[in-house]
C-alpha cells in the first residue's frame, strides 16, 4: 500500500516544483513553450538553432554582468550611495537623487543593475524617515529605463542594436542622447510635482559599508578595457580573459551572475527569428513597410507593450536596419505597460510592496503616451 500511495504524493511534488519554477521564471517558461510550439509547427534541425543567435551580443552581456557583479561584490556602489544621501535635506531632494542615481548607473551598469543598488537602498533610507516607498521605487524604474537610453551598456536591447549595426560606442551615444535628455527632462519635471520638499531626517543611519578596494579597481579596468574590445568585435577573447581571470581569483563573481537571464536571452534570439521566418507574420510586419523610419519606430514603441522591448528589438531587426529608429522606439516601449521593460517587473518585485501595478500604471501610461509622441518628432 506505501508503494502504491508514493507514486501519487511524488507526481504532485515533481509538478509542484515545476509550477514554482514556472512562477518564478515566466518569461523561461513562455520562451521553452513557445520553441517547442514552432518546433512542431515550423520544424528546424535542433543542430540549426544556434546559428540563429547572435553570439557577439550574447557574449557581451556575460562578461558585462560578471563586470557588474564585481562592483557590486565590492561594496563601492552603496559606500558612494550612503555617503551621497546625507548631503540631502528633503523628499523631493532624496528623489532628485535617487533618480539621478538610478539613471547614471544604468549608463554603464545597465537598468537592471542600477534597480539592484538603488531599490535596496531606497528601502533601507525608508526604514529611517517615512517615505513614499511605492512611488519612490516607480520613479527609479521610470529613471533606468530613460538613463539607459544613453549608451550600447544601458539595456540589452541597445547592446544588441549596437553590435548589430556596426556604429562606434560613440556615434551610438551621439545618436540616443536627445531622446535621453526629454526622457530625463520629463522625468524630472514630474518629480518636481510628485514629491514634496518636506524636511528629511536620516540621522539614524549610522552602518558603516566597507569597500573591497582592490577588487573594485580591478573591476574598474577590466570594465574599460573590455568596453573597448567589444566595441571592436572582439568579445569573444575579452570575455575569455574576463572569465578565467575571475574563476581563479574572485570565483563568486562568475558563479553568482545570472545565469538564467543569459539563457532566457538565447532562447529569445532562436525564438523570435525563427517566429519571425514563418512566412504569415513575414509578411504581416512586411507589409507595415518599416523600411520608413517613422513607421520602425511605432513599430518598435507598441510592440513592446505586448512583448517587451528586448524580444521587440530582436524581432524587428529581422525587417528594418534603421537601427536608430527602432533604438528609438523600443526605448520609448520600455515605458506604459509594465511589461514593456523587464526592470519595470523587476522593480516592482525587488520593492516587496503589494498592490503596485495600478499606482505604477498610472504614471507610466500617460508618461509612454507623452515620450512617444516627442520620441516621433525625434526620429
Amino acid at each position: 500500500m506505501s508503494s502504491t500511495k508514493a507514486k501519487p504524493v511524488g507526481s504532485t511534488s515533481t509538478l509542484a516544483r515545476l509550477w514554482a519554477l514556472v512562477s518564478r521564471e515566466p518569461v523561461l517558461a513562455i520562451l521553452v513553450v513557445a520553441l517547442l510550439g514552432l518546433q512542431i509547427l515550423h520544424p528546424r534541425p535542433w543542430t540549426a538553432l544556434p546559428a540563429l543567435i547572435d553570439w557577439q551580443t550574447v557574449l557581451t552581456l556575460a562578461g558585462l554582468l560578471m563586470l557588474t557583479k564585481a562592483v557590486e561584490l565590492s561594496g563601492f556602489l552603496m559606500w558612494m550611495a550612503h555617503r551621497v544621501v546625507h548631503r540631502i535635506h528633503s523628499e523631493r531632494a532624496l528623489a532628485f537623487l535617487l533618480i539621478g542615481l538610478a539613471a547614471a548607473l544604468s549608463t554603464l551598469l545597465t537598468n537592471d543593475v542600477a534597480l539592484f543598488a538603488v531599490v535596496p537602498l531606497a528601502l533601507s533610507l525608508h526604514k529611517l524617515a517615512p517615505l513614499p516607498i511605492k512611488r519612490l521605487v516607480i520613479f527609479i524604474a521610470l529613471a533606468v529605463n530613460a538613463g539607459s537610453v544613453l549608451t550600447p551598456l544601458g539595456n540589452p536591447q541597445n547592446l544588441f542594436l549596437w553590435q548589430t549595426s556596426g556604429v562606434s560606442f560613440g556615434a551610438f551615444v551621439w545618436a540616443l542622447a536627445p531622446l535621453c535628455a526629454v526622457l530625463m527632462a520629463m522625468l524630472y519635471v514630474l518629480t518636481a510635482f510628485m514629491f514634496r520638499a518636506e524636511p528629511l531626517d536620516l540621522s539614524g543611519d549610522v552602518e558603516e559599508h566597507r569597500v573591497d578596494r582592490t577588487l573594485c579597481v580591478v573591476a574598474a579596468f577590466a570594465f574599460i578595457a573590455f568596453v573597448a574590445l567589444a566595441d571592436a568585435h572582439h568579445a569573444g577573447p575579452a570575455l575569455a580573459a574576463v572569465a578565467i581571470g575571475f574563476l581563479l581569483w574572485r570565483r563568486q563573481v562568475v558563479l553568482k551572475i545570472d545565469w538564467l537571464l543569459l539563457l532566457i536571452f538565447v532562447l529569445m534570439f532562436i525564438v523570435l527569428r525563427s517566429a519571425a521566418a514563418l512566412p504569415l507574420v513575414h509578411d504581416a510586419i512586411a507589409n507595415i513597410g518599416l523600411n520608413a523610419p517613422l513607421r520602425a519606430y511605432a513599430a518598435g514603441a507598441v510592440l513592446s507593450q505586448g512583448i517587451s522591448n528586448v524580444p521587440a528589438a530582436i524581432m524587428l531587426a529581422e525587417f528594418s536596419k534603421d537601427w536608430r529608429a527602432l533604438a528609438f522606439g523600443v526605448s520609448v516601449g520600455g515605458f506604459g505597460i509594465a511589461i514593456g521593460s523587464l526592470a519595470n517587473l523587476i522593480a516592482v518585485r525587488l520593492s516587496g510592496e503589494k498592490d503596485m501595478w495600478t499606482p505604477f500604471h498610472i504614471v507610466s501610461i500617460p508618461f509612454w503616451i507623452v515620450a512617444t509622441a516627442i520620441g516621433a518628432l525625434l526620429v
